[in-house]
């Protein structure tokens, strides 16, 4: 008899990383079985409704088909990122725009734009976990730079940033404000980094998602203020928590060098054309909401960021700097294996049958070993919720350590 084989899959599709924050919903999905409650403190998602106008926007603006729109994205909307960009004093032309399916998307076009296969790109960890499943997609190794909590999560010097860079190494990534830390680079920590890839003949490759969102007076720095890189920046965004709209898979990419962007546009033209009903969506939001609007929702974020800091700043072995931006925190706990306390905390605690789920921060760097006693904190909830959350939390903690 002949033994059947089977084909075995791809060396991408074994080595791709499981999302540290999507990896425990299976336990999250038996505990809300089981009747419990959960506060979700594991994910980027907020609780600030979608703009009501968003909708109207959309139904006000249906096509008798819903056709295939341009690759690069409506023009209308990328006029409106434009205008987005000029009422921060940043000279962004329409043509500089493409639209992409969610932030996820230009990251990846962003790493296959400038790498080939087996290139290096130089990050800072801890980072956005799913860099890493992108730099898998694209054929690209991370190469990390740790950042410490001693000091925020700020750049370390040069010579440590410079040590990381190899023959293979095309681009510097930042992701400010920083997901999973909540840091805000300074100005002078843009432009250092812009001076080193200007140096090393690098590309700066910058995740600006969270730009709006920074707290106590500061101001965000964008790689695109700093003068003599135009050719080798990329931004990449979002509207997905600018407008709390994670579900339209809508974001877009600036990039002023036209060679990359003709590159860009081809990998756009493969995939067809980013979601059109969200585009209608985003280009009113664009249009008409302005610093009110961003205003208010970074109050509301920095006084959850405040509960943070009241409610876990008296717990124990619980250690963490005050978050300047985004809405995640990076936070040390007194136990060894945080991937097993997140689990526990699922599977075997409740407190008057609701628990906390929280985000195990080994899966936010590259380099093993690092995150073990971390986890990440999304102040996503509104402040009662948190409150609650972070309670359960500071018991369950007492509990797995007696």
């Amino acid at each position: 008899m002949t033994r059947m084989t089977v084909p075995h899959s791809s060396r991408r599709a074994r080595e791709i990383q499981e999302s540290p924050i999507r990896k425990l919903a299976p336990l999250a999905d038996a505990a809300t079985a089981k009747g419990t409650r959960i506060f979700h403190l594991n994910i980027g998602q907020p609780d600030i409704p979608t703009p009501p106008d968003y909708w109207s926007a959309i139904t006000s603006q249906l096509p008798p088909v819903l056709a295939y729109g341009p690759s690069n994205g409506l023009p209308d909307l990328r006029k409106a990122i434009s205008g987005y960009y000029g009422r921060a004093g940043i000279d962004v032309a329409p043509e500089e725009v493409l639209i992409t399916t969610g932030g996820s998307e230009a990251v990846v076009f962003a790493m296959m734009a400038v790498c080939d296969e087996g290139d290096e790109v130089v990050c800072f960890e801890p980072f956005y976990t799913n860099y890493n499943g992108f730099a898998t997609m694209a054929g690209v190794r991370l190469v990390p730079v740790t950042s410490s909590p001693d000091d925020g999560f700020h750049l370390p010097d040069d010579e440590a940033i410079e040590s990381r860079i190899g023959d293979r190494t095309r681009a510097l990534l930042i992701c400010n404000p920083n997901n999973p830390t909540g840091t805000v680079l300074k100005r002078e920590e843009v432009e250092r980094l812009a001076e080193i890839a200007k140096r090393r003949n690098l590309f700066l490759l910058a995740d600006e998602v969270y730009r709006d969102f920074v707290f106590d007076g500061r101001s965000h720095a964008s790689v695109l203020e700093v003068s003599g890189c135009k050719d080798s920046v990329i931004v990449m965004d979002s509207i997905s928590k600018r407008f709390s709209s994670c579900g339209a898979r809508l974001g877009d990419m600036v990039v002023r060098n036209p060679e990359l962007m003709a590159g860009i546009l081809k990998f756009a033209q493969a995939r067809l054309c980013p979601p059109t009903l969200a585009q209608f969506g985003a280009i009113y939001m664009y249009d008409h909401l302005g610093e009110d609007y961003f205003s208010g929702v970074t109050s509301t974020y920095q006084s959850r960021r405040d509960v943070l800091l009241e409610c876990l700043s008296g717990v124990e072995g619980v250690f963490f700097q005050k978050p300047e931006g985004a809405f995640y925190a990076m936070v040390g706990l007194p136990v060894d294996d945080t991937d097993d306390f997140a689990a526990w905390l699922l599977r075997d605690f409740s407190d008057a049958g609701e628990t906390t789920m929280v985000a195990p921060g080994a899966g936010f760097y590259a380099t093993p070993g690092l995150g073990k006693n971390e986890i990440r904190i999304a102040y996503v909830l509104e402040e009662a919720r948190m409150r609650r959350a972070l309670e359960i939390l500071g018991r369950g903690l007492a509990a797995y350590g007696a």
